[in-house]
């Protein structure tokens, strides 16, 4: 699972202690729609068409347990809690009306914490984060792999370790893969001197640094902003609130930090003898994510299948955006596991969930997660061929579910769907265009509305139609209504309050716990508005950026309409990183290039890197950031000045759900 680099701050559950999640959920309560007898309907009919409830999971998400912290809230350096682990304590018993019965069912198991035992010298810790840390005794030390998201809950995490196991150094540092949740919180576990001495060595597969970095850059505005929605940041966990993110509970609140790789691994069947212990990767990139890789433990007989198999089907496109991931080779990479390592294995763990424990589950497991992806890939492009569309093959696929939806319980979408993933297949093939040629060229969103509510009557009119959808059930159509008359007539409070139940209802019957949550956030910013929240960024992260990124970076914020220089150079000389680079103006563009200087530039910038993102980022003003120590600028400061002004602010916040 990625966690955008430049993220929103402490999601609400790591910021509340068990009394205050209570009054969270209590107040959830009070403003939010009770469940409709269409929804109480609706999750009779999943409870009783679900798959026999077994123990396997049951056993295996409690097995092996050492012990927890006793303190439940992980804190900050200045005290403030960043995680809660009580947070979803209350998911036991019967489901409640306002959840789908299988997601309760799933939440029942993600919600235990703590320090596991996998086999005689592995262990994970689970639930400190939406991650889990997997630790191996070495000869000298701990080797950690996933240092989760965040330094204080992985601290916490080590710590524990520690405490119950015996203190022992970290002797390596394992990333499984290029996304935040995997390596943010490797501070909290070693010392960046530790690793710069090689005393500890950082083990990450090839294109590592790279996508770590970049996948967030470009949009990571849009994608901040829409992750607030896939995680419900804004959400108090709870019966009539958030249900963690399906693979795990929500999203900790600490800091991102990132020590770089001192060891590449490029190919499967590479191995490493790390502390004392042997290791065989498998390389998986371009599943889950750009750069990943899967790890055999072969002394412990242990198979980590890092993120491409988890407790839920995944997603092929995330919600938050992406680029969209390739599920035949998915299928293909789960396959080889299935083949290859499964059957060595006593124990398969994964990077989110909890272990798989004997080599025939184990084998059936992984193979049951391959078919499912293999299913959906072939299913969607047999479809696509016969020229159904993406949503012609969502709608069909879903109504028609593979048969080992009905016994493996890992194969269901408690995280990613197949309605969203055929979607995705469908745009790795094709894009988003479905060779309509009505859709070459629609209105925009709001024009559009306006136009439809207009042809169906007017807002009275709609709203008696969306108020009939919704009395009868048919919560997707009232809120296609609903959504398009909001659009149209955003001052019109009832159409909003009304789509905020619909919404609300349709998030109380997903069986995705992130389909969920973005319901809820929809219901929930329809109600009180769009709650902004500041953005933390970490110097880890933008240290590791490559200048050339932020030149492109910043030039995606360049403004051409509003007035400005154009036609001009600008030299940057950055002693601080050995590097000199420049910016060219043209008439419509801001073009950023590296290596090089220009022969005449209009504008000369001298200092260090940090001068060069106040500038161009944070747009502190030319005349401050020139008086900054070790700084220097010459030439035309009112066109320099110009061109920061001609230049969007960060991206921060927008409202999605209204116009």
């Amino acid at each position: 699972m990625h966690k955008p680099a430049f993220r929103a701050s402490a999601a609400l559950i790591a910021l509340l202690s068990a009394s205050q999640v209570a009054a969270q959920q209590q107040a959830a309560a009070a403003t939010g729609t009770p469940p409709s007898e269409a929804t109480i309907a609706a999750q009779e009919a999943v409870r009783t068409a679900l798959p026999p409830e077994g123990t396997r999971d049951g056993e295996f998400a409690r097995r092996g347990f050492v012990a927890t912290l006793a303190d439940p809230l992980i804190r900050n350096a200045a005290g403030a809690p960043v995680w809660n682990l009580a947070a979803y304590d209350f998911a036991e018993g019967p489901a409640p009306a306002s959840v789908n019965p299988s997601l309760w069912r799933h939440m029942g198991h993600l919600r235990h914490h703590g320090l596991f035992q996998v086999s005689a010298n592995v262990w994970q810790v689970r639930g400190f984060d939406v991650s889990n840390m997997t630790v191996i005794r070495g000869k000298t030390g701990w080797i950690v792999i996933d240092p989760l998201t965040s330094t204080e809950t992985a601290k916490a995490a080590i710590d524990l370790v520690n405490a119950k196991l015996g203190t022992r150094p970290v002797s390596a540092v394992i990333y499984s893969h290029s996304h935040g949740d995997h390596f943010g919180g490797v501070r909290g576990v070693v010392d960046a001197g530790a690793v710069a001495s090689g005393k500890v060595a950082v083990i990450a597969p090839a294109g590592f640094m790279e996508e770590a970095t970049s996948e967030n850059v470009m949009a990571g505005g849009a994608m901040m902003r829409r992750a607030a929605y896939q995680f419900g940041t804004a959400l108090a966990p709870g019966p009539m609130g958030q249900m963690g993110s399906g693979i795990g509970r929500g999203l900790s609140g600490g800091t991102l930090s990132l020590i770089p790789p001192t060891d590449i691994v490029a190919k499967t069947g590479e191995t490493r003898e790390v502390d004392g212990v042997s290791l065989e990767f498998q390389m998986v990139s371009g599943t889950e994510a750009p750069a990943e890789f899967n790890v055999f433990i072969k002394p412990e007989s242990t198979f980590l299948a890092a993120e491409i198999a988890t407790c839920s089907l995944h997603n092929i496109l995330t919600p938050r955006g992406a680029k969209v991931r390739d599920a035949r080779a998915w299928a293909h990479y789960l396959d080889e596991a299935a083949l290859t390592y499964a059957p060595q294995s006593d124990a398969v763990i994964s990077s989110h969930c909890w272990p798989i424990f004997g080599r025939a589950a184990g084998t059936a497991w992984i193979t049951a997660q391959r078919d499912n992806y293999r299913w959906l890939h072939d299913q969607t492009v047999r479809r696509m061929n016969r020229g159904e569309t993406m949503d012609e093959i969502a709608e069909a696929l879903e109504a028609s579910p593979p048969p080992g939806n009905g016994t493996e319980w890992s194969t269901r979408g408690y995280y990613g769907t197949i309605s969203h993933n055929a979607k995705a297949i469908y745009q790795f093939y094709l894009g988003w265009y479905d060779a309509v040629p009505a859709n070459l060229h629609r209105y925009p969103p709001v024009e559009r509305a306006t136009k439809l509510v207009e042809a169906l009557g007017g807002e009275s009119r709609v709203l008696a139609l969306a108020e009939n959808a919704y009395a009868s059930g048919d919560y997707r159509w009232s809120s296609d209504l609903l959504q398009s008359l909001v659009f149209a007539a955003p001052g019109n409070a009832a159409a909003k309050a009304m789509l905020a139940k619909s919404y609300e209802q349709q998030g109380y019957q997903s069986e995705s716990a992130i389909w969920r949550n973005q319901f809820l956030a929809a219901a929930g910013e329809l109600r009180s508005g769009r709650v902004d929240r500041s953005a933390a960024q970490s110097n880890d992260m933008i240290a590791a950026l490559s200048t050339q990124e932020l030149l492109d970076s910043a030039a995606t914020r360049f403004a051409p309409e509003k007035p400005g220089p154009r036609g001009i150079t600008i030299a940057l000389d950055i002693p601080d990183r050995g590097e000199q680079a420049m910016i060219e103006i043209t008439g419509q563009a801001m073009i950023g290039r590296t290596g090089m200087l220009p022969d005449k530039p209009d504008i000369t910038i001298r200092g260090p890197r940090r001068a060069m993102l106040a500038l161009f980022f944070v747009k502190v003003p030319v005349s401050t950031v020139k008086a900054m120590e070790g700084v220097t600028i010459e030439g035309d400061l009112a066109g320099l000045q110009a061109l920061i002004d001609a230049m969007d602010p960060m991206p921060h916040s927008f409202d999605i759900v209204t116009p």
